[in-house]
């Protein structure tokens, strides 16, 4: 994605013209009250998203011996949305810059209808297994709001607000993971584990709502448009993979643990739906309202280091965890595991301030090699805006990843603690590997080589 003169065919009420966040005067006088407007109503159509992204979180609560659906079975159903909302956010991204982040909203917003009503329609006893995958495999739409709105956004603020207001898009989108699991809470609570079609009910309004207010409060901006050639370049650079396993470890545990942590409780602790769903939402509420602190934080010490000292912390609550998951102390397991979710709600914010810090950075360095401050600055929006849709993406599939390790666990062993002591090498391998690009002072050799420079990311 790039800016530059508006194409024809973009023109009318809803298309701004015109827009140069970093101007300060611009954004103080029309600039800034634009691009919250946008980030509200942003925020509200990328929750909806997350709460159907994570529908089959709840919806496996309702499935009781009915459904003839074994816990590998359950775990294998919620992995199915990550992997189809991991491929689907690139294509999410570039729709932003083809038919505008007002239009694309609207439109990705509509497309919930689809998931929502077909579980609506399969969601009882004697649905086939195969059924359930697929329709599972629709709410993987979901997952792709994400990637267009944060791209949408990253467009709107100035490099200097990038990581609160990308924190604030991100955290206010990842409620909808605790919201949809208070819901499914209400329902069991007061219905029973017999009426998921009531959960169902209560969203379809809400799609509708939040596609309509995009469309009455929203803008296009016209300058942004697409830009494969970015997204060519951004796939060969190094940076755009190292972030990648970076964010693998922050988003991808988030919406990991979240689509997993009922069925961890159910399985390993003996809970019930309700004892389960009385419990699931407490870690994503957290890890969902702590991740534009984790941006706040980035914005002020810097990504890489508060990403460093966040893995580290990840890689303490996992051990925690481990343990109890040994001893089954389910205390000491939710106190390890709601740990989990907090740093990896800073981790998601801060490794997000690292994207357009290290394009930023590396623009620097074309500018010392005689490239004009203009022409680098365009190039560091157009690699960020790319970098933030594959990186989102690659990201994802995290979430599959523990799904799948779960999965695995519980089928060889009938319990979590392999998985956890997997996980527990994976955020070693990722405080390692952030310290070694990102905070690690460079050789005499490195810096002869003009490597670029990274210190304020």
């Amino acid at each position: 994605m790039t800016t530059g003169t508006a194409r024809q065919g973009r023109s009318g009420g809803r298309w701004i013209q015109q827009w140069d966040p970093e101007d300060t005067e611009f954004w103080e006088r029309s600039g800034r009250r634009t691009a919250n407007r946008n980030l509200i109503f942003s925020v509200l159509s990328e929750h909806i998203g997350f709460s159907i992204w994570s529908l089959w979180s709840v919806m496996v609560l309702f499935m009781g011996k009915d459904y003839h659906v074994d816990p590998a079975g359950k775990f294998f159903l919620v992995a199915m949305p990550t992997l189809i909302g991991a491929f689907v956010r690139i294509p999410y991204t570039v729709a932003v810059a083809r038919f505008g982040g007002r239009n694309w909203t609207v439109v990705s917003a509509l497309l919930l209808l689809v998931p929502t009503l077909a579980a609506a329609y399969v969601m009882h006893p004697g649905t086939s297994y195969t059924t359930f995958m697929l329709v599972a495999a629709l709410t993987g739409l979901g997952g792709g709001n994400f990637a267009s709105s944060m791209t949408n956004i990253n467009a709107f603020f100035p490099m200097r607000r990038k990581g609160w207001a990308l924190g604030l898009n991100a955290g206010g989108g990842n409620i909808g993971v605790p919201v949809i699991q208070l819901v499914a809470l209400a329902v069991i609570s007061w219905a029973g584990a017999g009426h998921p079609r009531l959960v169902l009910g209560i969203y379809l309004p809400l799609i509708v709502l939040a596609a309509t207010l995009a469309a009455l409060c929203m803008d296009n901006l016209a300058p942004v448009r697409s830009d494969t050639g970015a997204l060519a370049q951004v796939v060969r650079e190094k940076h755009t993979w190292l972030m990648s396993v970076l964010y693998i470890g922050t988003f991808g545990s988030f919406i990991g643990f979240s689509f997993a942590f009922g069925l961890v409780l159910q399985n390993q602790f003996g809970r019930t739906p309700l004892q389960a769903a009385q419990l699931t939402f407490i870690g994503p509420l957290l890890g969902s309202l702590i991740r534009p602190l984790g941006g706040r934080l980035a914005d002020r010490w810097g990504g890489a280091r508060i990403t460093f000292w966040n893995f580290v912390a990840m890689a303490a609550a996992t051990g925690l965890v481990t343990y109890a998951s040994a001893q089954r102390s389910l205390p000491v397991f939710l106190a390890g595991f709601i740990g989990l979710f907090v740093f990896a709600g800073i981790g998601n914010g801060s490794t997000y301030k690292m994207i357009p810090g290290i394009f930023e950075a590396k623009a620097q360095d074309r500018i010392a090699a005689g490239e004009s401050a203009e022409a680098a600055a365009a190039w560091s929006r157009r690699m960020s805006g790319a970098a933030i849709g594959v990186i989102g993406a690659v990201g994802a599939l995290g979430g599959l990843f523990i799904n799948l390790a779960f999965r695995e666990s519980f089928l060889t062993v009938h319990t979590g603690t392999p998985a956890f002591v997997s996980f527990l090498a994976a955020y070693g391998l990722c405080f390692l590997l952030t310290w070694a690009v990102y905070l690690r002072r460079p050789t005499g050799s490195e810096v002869a080589a003009q490597a670029p420079t990274l210190a304020r990311i």
